[in-house]
């Protein structure tokens, strides 16, 4: 369960939460948005949540079951943000930075989950 990948992982993820709490906020106070920000608040800081709950999985089947929901719930959140987007609630500066990070979790995501799937069947 290399250290190195967690912990990029867990930066990462810790990062995105914050930059989602920060648009949620954002959304309600200058957009008067409440249900998507709600949405995209969940999602969003569900993914680190996750990853930080994996570490403490039973078995290395467990880890990778925690690492999959957060691979789901990033997947949501890229959607959301999308959604956000071509609904006009943020510009595109706005969705091409946070949806470069959002994509960047879903890839670290992939590539640890196969990593771990490969070391498993090994």
């Amino acid at each position: 369960m290399g250290k190195g990948a967690d912990s990029i992982l867990n930066t990462k993820s810790y990062a995105f939460a914050i930059r989602i709490v920060k648009l949620s906020q954002f959304l309600q106070k200058d957009r008067s948005e409440y249900i998507l920000s709600k949405q995209i608040l969940r999602s969003g800081t569900a993914i680190g949540a996750l990853i930080r709950e994996s570490e403490f999985g039973q078995s290395k089947s467990d880890f990778i079951h925690k690492l999959s929901i957060a691979l789901k719930e990033a997947n949501e959140t890229d959607y959301w943000i999308s959604l956000l987007y071509d609904t006009e609630y943020i510009d595109k500066s706005q969705y091409t930075s946070i949806q470069a990070d959002c994509n960047e979790l879903i890839s670290l995501l992939v590539a640890s989950i196969k990593t771990l799937k490969t070391n498993l069947n090994s």
